[in-house]
């Protein structure tokens, strides 16, 4: 699941130790191998103290039983993100055939079971063949169990009140879905017979991948949902820059500084130290003819803002580094 903006609270003083130095030294991101059962919030909460503040939000929600890169800003860093759009996404996921629950995962009722019989007359090929069509420019119903806002209520609220929703179908981009082991489980250590897959999915952000589990079962007139998940990267964020929480309790620190990743994720123009002192004061800088949103980057490699340009105007939508902040 995916949701754009980060969850922030105004920063109050922590007794945990935390990060040391000033506000905008303690300023970035924390790229999290969110662990299973944990909420995106649970993880927001606890990095709370191990950071030693109140200035931490999430950007790009996992669901509990998704593991994987979850990005998080610490101090400016909150800011930052909301600045910041994962265009693409990247998943390893589990797919088991063969039965429809009401999250299309895992952990939801169940709601139908395939015959042994339908489920032996599949053979590999066709499930290659379903996942196939869930490739491209597509049109997805998300997960009725989404984040997604019903009349100004979360869809999984209301599901979990009994409500039944049915969210309507919008465009996604899925640009390639890999299918590797395919297998048929019929043996006394499974509850009923199934057909298992693993998929590897690079997404449009706003894709479901549980909805492709439940889509492909449709089609193959046997139901499907999500057994595992795991993010290995969102939008220029790894899995292999992550640190697990046991590693951030035992030292707190930084993925990226708020310099590093205001470079990474947009484009640079480099300033004078005299527009960098101007952008601190809130003033615009001439344009130079670049489209969409940019950093601007001081002589000394300090990022400064975020700018966007209209008309005569190049103009700040964040500001990392105001005047008398230091």
């Amino acid at each position: 699941m995916d949701q754009s903006h980060p969850s922030t609270s105004p920063r109050t003083t922590s007794s945990s130790p935390g990060l040391s130095g000033s506000i905008l030294e303690r300023s970035g991101v924390v790229i999290v191998d969110k662990p299973a059962g944990m909420t995106s919030h649970d993880v927001v909460g606890k990095l709370r103290r191990i950071m030693g503040t109140r200035r931490v939000g999430h950007s790009g929600t996992l669901d509990p039983m998704a593991t994987g890169v979850l990005v998080v800003g610490i101090e400016r860093g909150t800011k930052f993100l909301a600045q910041v759009v994962t265009h693409d996404k990247r998943y390893e996921a589990t797919v088991r055939l063969g039965t429809s629950t009401l999250t299309d995962d895992v952990e939801g009722e169940v709601l139908s079971t395939a015959s042994p019989e339908a489920l032996e007359k599949l053979n590999e090929q066709q499930i290659r063949d379903a996942f196939a069509t869930q490739v491209g420019e597509i049109m997805q119903r998300p997960s009725s169990v989404s984040s997604i806002k019903v009349n100004g209520r979360r869809a999984h609220e209301l599901v979990r009140e009994g409500h039944d929703v049915v969210l309507p179908e919008r465009p996604v981009t899925v640009h390639s879905l890999e299918v590797g082991e395919v297998s048929f489980v019929s043996d006394a250590t499974t509850d009923s017979p199934h057909w298992s897959a693993q998929i590897s999915v690079h997404c449009s952000s706003g894709t479901y991948i549980r909805s492709i589990a439940r889509d492909v079962g449709e089609q193959l007139h046997v139901g499907g949902h999500l057994t595992t998940l795991r993010r290995t990267s969102a939008g220029p964020f790894d899995i292999s820059e992550a640190f697990t929480m046991e590693q951030l309790a035992e030292h707190p620190q930084l993925s990226l500084h708020l310099d590093d990743v205001m470079a990474r994720c947009f484009p640079v123009r480099d300033i004078t130290d005299e527009e960098a002192t101007n952008i601190a004061l809130g003033k615009w800088l001439e344009p130079q003819g670049i489209e969409g949103t940019y950093a601007v980057v001081a002589p000394d490699g300090r990022a400064m803002a975020l700018l966007e340009e209209k008309g005569q105007r190049a103009a700040s939508v964040f500001v990392a580094r105001p005047e008398g902040m230091s």
